[in-house]
């Protein structure tokens, strides 16, 4: 797949006049970004490209990059709505975290993971290899760091099979409820970490939530159920495959860069990064949690974090206390 370039759109001089067509009335009356809809927003040419990545992302490959959209002349409005806009025709935006944010910045506040209400998309660390909240997240990439953050994808799949080679009794595990810390955003009747399987069959698919610090992060709440010596065994031998260099992709970002990915069948990652000292041109992402229309249906386990399977309206975090859904355009 690292040979191959048939995942990356390049987007044309038509592709991005359409789209600054889209963004200009948008931007000129200020628009509140969390309300655009794909119809506020008209890509007659573009939106049926959209429409075909959306299939290779949720039955295909599972991943796209978008690129070329000339983020170095548009003002943080703009690139926010393009972003968003684009996201659109993809799926519904979700909450990203407790406070209601539809657009996410992936920026280093210099904080640490050892926190335990710090999630790792804050820091510079290296996030390990995970999947989010939602169907599909999207990443724009703004600015790059001075050395590393890249980002880097394997396929569940690919882990499942393998496992199934090596250690079947180990995968075995897996497919029990492991204790996930929710690192302080908590929904309302919920406990403090919920409990999905890593892998889960259902009607036909096999769907993966994982992220590892956070099962290890639960081990500290009370209630949480305690990570068995074979259930740490497997989560172990889960990391060392998706490490596997034969089983993973690496790539480095460009400004300009939209990359969707489908979290049911691809744990993404980003290397740990060393950023530029002045802060105008430290790395910064703008994040999207989608939730898309012909998606494939999940089990009912997966509602303790996603709210509901309903497709189409699901996923993201809300809790008590959240405010209306809103596209800050600046970390906060």
């Amino acid at each position: 797949m690292a040979r191959r370039t048939d995942w990356v759109v390049p987007l044309s001089d038509a592709d991005i006049a359409e789209v600054e067509a889209a963004m200009a009335p948008l931007v000129a009356r200020a628009a509140d970004i969390a309300r655009i809809t794909r119809a506020d927003f008209p890509l007659p040419s573009l939106g049926p490209r959209l429409a075909a990545a959306l299939a290779a992302l949720l039955h295909g490959r599972g991943f796209v990059v978008l690129r070329g959209l000339p983020v170095g002349r548009y003002s943080p409005r703009e690139a926010a709505t393009a972003f968003f806009g684009i996201g659109a025709h993809l799926g519904n935006a979700r909450s990203q975290n407790a406070k209601g944010h539809v657009l996410g910045h992936v920026r280093d506040l210099g904080l640490s993971s050892r926190d335990p209400n710090v999630r790792i998309y804050q820091t510079n660390e290296r996030q390990t290899y995970h999947t989010d909240s939602c169907d599909v997240v999207g990443l724009l990439c703004l600015k790059t760091a001075k050395s590393g953050g890249l980002s880097t994808l394997v396929s569940s799949s690919a882990i499942f099979n393998e496992m199934r080679l090596k250690r079947p009794d180990l995968l075995e595990l897996l497919f029990q409820p492991v204790a996930t810390d929710r690192r302080g955003e908590v929904p309302a009747g919920m406990k403090p970490y919920f409990e999905i399987p890593v892998f889960s069959w259902h009607e036909g698919h096999l769907s993966a939530i994982y992220q590892r610090q956070y099962i290890d992060s639960a081990q500290r709440l009370d209630g949480a159920p305690r990570l068995t010596p074979q259930l740490i065994a497997a989560l172990d031998l889960f990391d060392t495959l998706a490490n596997d260099p034969a089983l993973n992709l690496h790539m480095e970002f460009r400004p300009g860069d939209m990359q969707f990915v489908h979290n049911h069948t691809l744990l993404h990652d980003r290397t740990g990064f060393e950023d530029w000292e002045e802060p105008e041109r430290r790395r910064h992402l703008l994040r999207l949690w989608l939730a898309c229309p012909g998606a494939r249906p999940l089990p009912a386990v997966f509602a303790q974090r996603y709210g509901s399977v309903m497709v189409g309206d699901r996923g993201g975090i809300i809790i008590p206390g959240t405010t209306a859904l809103n596209a800050p355009l600046e970390a906060v």
